[in-house]
């Protein structure tokens, strides 16, 4: 049955999910909450703020793309927080192109969307739609300081980090284990990708604004250099993030290792069931609310030329609201005007970098950038 609701959030009963639906709450935006298990999704939705001063419904559907078409038709914009998305995107994908949607979502998974835009790119451009994987503060804040870095004519070069207090969520473990067991993570080298060694480790980081170094991961290689591949102004990308938590940050690579053990030699199926035993072991509960005292983020961007340097920190708060904020914004955009470029594209090719920045500062959850420049 067609919704009369022109934005979808699917996977609502999960954290990022529920925030969205706060968010899209404020913009006074009607929604379709959607998800896999009708109770947890009411009882998420229901715990959305003054949730009765929007109109909203409230719908279980099947992972499969003839129930996600029928559920979602009618809808405009579909915000997918359902992941690991190299699992559970494919379906999504095509019912939106099903039913005329745009689509984001909240990966972070390269090869993901490496398939998404072979596979999905060209039709959703000719369709006048957009398909914007990767709409998260893990990646799009740092894009977001890479292009006003790029704003200074002559730099090619990136080399973005991004920090966060906080634990992972069951979704987050997830992706990472999947990430490691079937995928490759990749940074750009004079516009190639070059993988990552998959076994080097923790890499120590000199975090802006601390004396103490910081460990980083290549975190699956972000989104970052995927969409700066076809930027002509770029040639090298390199992007690393962590937790401010050193004990955390320690534990992860024994976590992945220790799951990866387990898979040896396992079929496909025997590896999802080992990936979804270990993430319900870190986080299976709904995570408290962040607290904006608490859980700071920071990203970082160096970026270079021949003759040029410039530096940008973004210092925020409350990752999971970034991303959830973000994503309501895109919706905000796409009810109202086309977005910046049809197809396949990033969050600030889709909606604009100093827009997306502007609405992060409007809601208090970023600080205005600090920039340095020497040319």
């Amino acid at each position: 049955m067609a919704t009369d609701k022109p934005v979808v959030v699917y996977g609502a009963s999960g954290y990022t999910g529920r925030l969205i639906c706060e968010y899209l709450r404020e913009y006074n935006i009607p929604f379709l909450a959607a998800g896999r298990d009708l109770k947890r999704v009411q009882e998420a939705v229901a715990a959305v703020p003054g949730i009765d001063t929007v109109a909203h419904e409230v719908v279980e559907v099947e992972h499969d793309v003839a129930a996600l078409t029928g559920a979602f038709r009618g809808a405009k914009v579909v915000l997918n927080t359902v992941g690991p998305f190299s699992r559970y995107g494919h379906e999504v994908a095509q019912a939106c192109l099903e039913i005329g949607a745009h689509y984001t979502d909240t990966n972070g998974e390269q090869d993901w969307m490496i398939d998404a835009d072979s596979r999905y790119g060209a039709e959703f451009a000719a369709r006048g739609l957009v398909i914007t994987p990767g709409l998260a503060q893990m990646y799009s804040i740092g894009e977001i300081a890479a292009n006003i870095c790029l704003e200074t004519p002559g730099l090619d070069t990136l080399d973005i980090q991004v920090f966060w207090k906080g634990h992972p969520t069951v979704a987050s473990t997830n992706t990472i284990l999947t990430n490691a067991a079937f995928a490759k993570a990749y940074y750009l080298e004079q516009n190639e990708y070059v993988e990552w060694p998959p076994d080097a480790g923790l890499y120590d980081v000199v975090v802006p604004g601390q004396h103490e170094l910081g460990l980083a991961l290549p975190w699956g290689g972000t989104s970052h250099p995927l969409w700066f591949k076809n930027d002509p102004r770029v040639a090298n990308v390199r992007a690393l993030g962590g937790v401010f938590n050193r004990p955390l940050m320690q534990g992860v690579p024994l976590i992945v290792a220790a799951a990866l053990e387990q898979m040896e030699g396992k079929s496909t199926e025997e590896k999802y069931r080992i990936i979804d035993e270990q993430s319900a072991l870190i986080r299976s509960e709904m995570p408290p609310r962040e607290n904006p005292r608490i859980n700071t983020s920071l990203d970082s961007v160096h970026a270079s030329g021949p003759l040029g340097r410039a530096h940008c920190v973004i210092h925020g708060n409350c990752n999971y609201k970034q991303t959830a904020l973000l994503n309501a914004h895109a919706a905000a955009h796409l009810l109202r005007a086309a977005p910046n470029r049809l197809g396949f594209a990033s969050s600030c090719q889709a909606f604009g970098h100093r827009e997306l920045l502007g609405t992060l500062r409007a809601f208090g959850l970023v600080l205005d950038p600090i920039l340095h420049v020497h040319r």
